[in-house]
């Protein structure tokens, strides 16, 4: 079975050393990175062989978790970002989940907690999808009539955008099987959607379906 690789940001050492234990004994996962601040972190990006997913602490000094997410948003290339906190604060998730953030967890959450947030994040692209939806519903950000009338997607641009948002967290593979069409098709109306909207993520077309009201609940 090919590892998981995770890279950690976090300022604690000790809090590094132990995730690291806790997460090579709970499965198939190895740590190839680790940052003690959110700065170091971006400086030495762009990586040569990324990890699947960081793990990325909330409270660090100099940037905290929500400024490194925004940073990131500035930086060319797809970086999976699992947010941990010991703050459960419903401004800190939103403002994680709006600004890319793949999954949310406690920092008192279990191991299995954990292991079930980083396998969805890696198999799907984001952990429960519907807590993303729920929040999103609750976004106060309306675009403008013009704003909103500006974006024209085909039939099937459309049919893919609202599996996406699907509560069930389709797979691309799953959608694939929806709409008849191959992976490879599946994948080009992510990446079409991607450049024409500058969207950056998974999350990046759950925020941009709900900003423009596109989607189900909204139509």
């Amino acid at each position: 079975m090919e590892k998981t690789t995770i890279g950690i940001i976090d300022d604690h050492k000790i809090v590094r050393q132990g995730l690291k234990e806790l997460l090579e004994k709970i499965s198939n996962y190895t740590i190839t990175a680790e940052f003690d601040n959110g700065a170091d972190f971006l400086a030495a990006l762009p990586l040569e062989s990324p990890p699947d997913l960081f793990i990325l602490d909330y409270s660090m000094p100099g940037m905290n978790g929500i400024e490194v997410l925004k940073a990131l948003e500035e930086i060319e290339g797809e970086y999976k970002v699992l947010l941990l906190t010991q703050h459960f604060d419903e401004q800190i998730i939103d403002a994680a989940y709006h600004h890319g953030a793949r999954g949310f967890l406690h920092k008192n959450c279990t191991a299995h907690d954990l292991k079930f947030a980083i396998d969805n994040i890696v198999k799907i692209g984001y952990n429960n999808v519907s807590e993303i939806l729920k929040r999103m519903r609750n976004y106060d950000e309306s675009p403008s009539k013009d704003a909103k009338s500006q974006i024209l997607l085909s039939d099937r641009e459309l049919k893919f955008l609202k599996l996406v948002c699907d509560e069930r967290e389709l797979t691309y593979d799953q959608m694939a099987d929806s709409m008849g069409l191959s992976v490879k098709s599946i994948e080009s109306y992510r990446t079409a959607l991607f450049e024409r909207f500058g969207i950056k993520s998974k999350v990046g077309l759950v925020l941009f379906s709900f900003k423009y009201q596109i989607t189900p609940p909204f139509i």
